[in-house]
């Protein structure tokens, strides 16, 4: 097997979510590409906006009209991303898409080494930061690619899977 790295797909502005979304069902519809199409981002960054005097803050996309996949290349996986709608084509020269380096992806906030963590499937968390700060919970699945656990919160009265990072967590002794 090839090794996954990251390519930029261009796509029509506006379309960007759509072509996630669609990228994800065919995945989810083709269990064989889930191992080869690992992830799919629209990268967004938080700006704080300014309207009648009030402060807001919103999430915008940074790049209008792209769309991030980390991805095994081969003709199965090219041929898929580039026929979904809203898709018009990989970025590099001609048909041959060129892959992000590190340096292309360290300021968007993406990390390609690995980490060793102390916990495992079924071993009880303790969620330290984010949102679901100080809420416990038991390992169900973990994704090294997205660097995230997947814990169950009991959220109004009833089991609610949630992903975290990895750096959010620590192992309950």
């Amino acid at each position: 097997m090839a090794e996954a790295k990251w390519y930029v797909v261009h796509t029509y502005s506006g379309y960007e979510n759509k072509v996630k979304a669609n990228i994800e069902k065919t995945i989810e519809n083709n269990k064989g590409l889930a191992e080869q199409i690992l992830e799919v981002r629209v990268p967004m960054e938080e700006v704080v906006e300014i309207k009648n005097g009030a402060k807001k803050t919103v999430a915008r996309k940074m790049f209008p009209g792209y769309v991030l996949l980390n991805m095994e290349m081969n003709d199965d996986t090219w041929y898929v991303v580039r026929n979904t709608r809203g898709v018009t084509g990989f970025v590099g020269p001609g048909s041959k898409p060129v892959p992000l380096t590190e340096a292309e992806m360290k300021p968007l906030g993406i990390k390609t080494e690995n980490v060793s963590i102390d916990f495992a499937e079924g071993d009880s968390i303790a969620v330290v930061a984010g949102v679901w700060k100080d809420t416990v919970g038991v390992v169900q699945k973990l994704d090294f690619g997205k660097q995230t656990a997947t814990i169950n919160v009991e959220l109004f009265g009833r089991e609610t899977p949630v992903e975290i990072s990895f750096a959010e967590v620590r192992k309950l002794s």
